[in-house]
């Protein structure tokens, strides 16, 4: 099964490099890994992945299980035109409970379970038949000796008694089974009947053969006797007839396993057809298949909290952490491997694994490496900067040979204009929730070099975080906004302490306040604030 590889919600250019670096270091070591996002990637990201000509991963909603997640009965229907006897025969030799019947283009048109056929035998109608000239042949073993249809639809007659009982009394509508009743087969022909069904297997006088082909007539010659074909000719026709087209329980593909269930626990049927998003038959879905269901395996980069990952991510199994960020509350049911270092990108991480593996790093991914150190360290300027993430960025820019000073200011105005975008966009650009002694914190941060821009719309950014504060819940509501040159972030806030904003940054409580040397929200903002919290408490 792919495993998926995935930064946290709102994803910046550390989360997608670090997602597209490391699914490349996996598939080298013989995993099969494709990286993914769970949000639209912010104009920096595009910026870099545009500027080294490297697609945007797959976005990804959600981990839950799906019907596509679970080994159901994968599988090929049957046409309509097959007869309900073929259909039983293949259901005995495979031992299937229920069938799908498609249209030519592999189109779920209905069902047919084996408790449908018994039905039909006990009340189908026995004296109307639907069917084509090949299943004719194939179900009673037919010898054709004149054809003139390749399907028949019409009323059947069983007869063996004198011909003269039955004079006009038959029609083009009429299919007649008779044994080797000259007279009747003769009068059969005159009348036109639309098929005779001659039993017994015995030989023809050619000139009724003749006669039927002339007037158009289909005539057939099977071995079985009289009584046995007049008990199994509803059998030869087709499927359709009794199959269930109407109110059948279906699933896509795409359907949620939390979705499925309840239809399932409320319903009796055995099997549920699934479908794909065309309407094409895939399988069928039991009871049996939810109880051991198979979770998507997933490897989490740069996070390991519930509240900044994928929505469903209970149901996943997480096979790897690699982050650097604190602790979070991410917990498995079995050990796994969680690499977790105190450096400025969890793209220098992903960097030294490579080197640990001995895997040689292409010049796409060193560029996808180097954009998110650069991204994540502010080019160094963030305290969450090591000495680890120096050595990386020289060692990546060894086979790049870049300008880094210039492309890092590139990537920081394509990164930090604000043009076009509305507030909630700016808000929810780089936004993370946390709960800081038991405070729920909501944090946004945005790193912009058009800080005008920002503070001509200081009181609309105002109202809509007093929006956010009450709806959310939250005790503290912060938006950082980082001048990148200044080194420092002006503040906004909604709190239900202000003393909390004074005691964690040093400064007067004032909205768009200056905090100089506050650039990082992991390292200085929920740390300065959990001490403020502790001392106020």
């Amino acid at each position: 099964m792919t495993t998926l590889v995935f930064g946290h919600k709102n994803p910046d250019t550390d989360s997608v490099a670090s997602a597209i670096a490391f699914s490349h270091l996996k598939n080298k070591l013989g995993f099969d890994a494709v990286p993914c996002i769970l949000g639209e990637i912010n104009k920096e990201s595009s910026y870099v992945l545009e500027y080294f000509d490297m697609p945007t991963p797959q976005l990804i909603d959600n981990v839950k299980i799906q019907v596509k997640d679970l080994h159901y009965n994968k599988g090929e229907g049957v046409e309509q035109s097959h007869s309900i006897l073929s259909i039983y025969k293949l259901m005995e030799q495979h031992q299937l409970q229920t069938v799908a019947i498609l249209e030519k283009n592999n189109k779920l048109l209905g069902i047919v379970s084996m408790k449908d056929i018994a039905m039909g035998l006990i009340k189908g109608d026995f004296y109307h038949l639907k069917t084509s000239l090949d299943n004719l042949i194939t179900d009673l073993d037919a010898t054709v000796l004149s054809s003139n249809a390749e399907s028949f639809d019409g009323k059947i007659s069983v007869i063996a008694y004198y011909y003269k009982t039955i004079q006009g009394s038959l029609s083009s509508d009429d299919i007649i089974i008779v044994g080797d009743t000259y007279d009747v087969i003769e009068h059969a022909i005159l009348s036109k009947v639309q098929l005779i069904i001659i039993t017994g297997g015995k030989m023809i006088p050619e000139k009724y053969i003749q006669m039927a082909q002339q007037n158009g007539i289909t005539m057939l010659s099977v071995p079985m006797d009289t009584h046995y074909v007049s008990k199994v000719i509803n059998q030869c026709n087709c499927v359709s007839t009794i199959m269930r087209s109407k109110n059948v329980i279906l699933f896509n593909e795409n359907d949620y396993l939390e979705d499925i269930k309840e239809d399932m626990i409320q319903t009796q049927f055995r099997n549920y057809p699934v479908i794909d998003n065309k309407g094409k038959f895939l399988g069928f879905i039991n009871k049996r298949h939810i109880l051991t269901p198979h979770r998507k395996k997933v490897i989490l980069v740069d996070h390991n909290e519930y509240s900044q990952s994928a929505e469903g991510l209970e149901e996943a199994e997480i096979l790897e952490i690699v982050d650097h960020h604190k602790l979070g509350d991410i917990s498995t049911s079995m050990p796994i491997n969680f690499r977790n270092t105190a450096v400025g990108s969890t793209c220098t991480i992903v960097y030294w694994m490579f080197r640990e593996y001995n895997i040689e790093i292409e010049d796409t991914i060193a560029s996808l490496l180097l954009s998110g150190i650069i991204s994540d360290t502010l080019l160094f300027r963030s305290p969450t900067t090591t000495e680890t993430d120096r050595r990386a960025v020289e060692e990546l820019n060894n086979i790049l040979q870049m300008d880094i000073e210039g492309f890092a200011m590139e990537i920081f105005k394509a990164g930090t204009s604000l043009e076009g975008q509305s507030i909630e966009q700016i808000f929810y650009k780089d936004f993370k929730e946390f709960y800081l002694e038991g405070n729920k914190t909501g944090i946004s941060q945005v790193f912009t070099l058009d800080i005008e821009d920002v503070f001509n719309r200081r009181d609309f950014f105002l109202d809509f975080m007093d929006g956010i504060h009450k709806n959310n819940n939250y005790d503290i509501t912060l938006l950082l906004i980082t001048d990148i040159l200044k080194e420092g972030s002006y503040l906004l806030f909604q709190s239900r302490n202000h003393h909390v904003i004074s005691a964690a940054f040093g400064v007067e409580a004032k909205q768009g306040i200056f905090a100089k040397g506050v650039v990082s929200r992991k390292k200085q903002v929920i740390p300065k604030l959990t001490e403020a919290i502790q001392l106020l408490q």
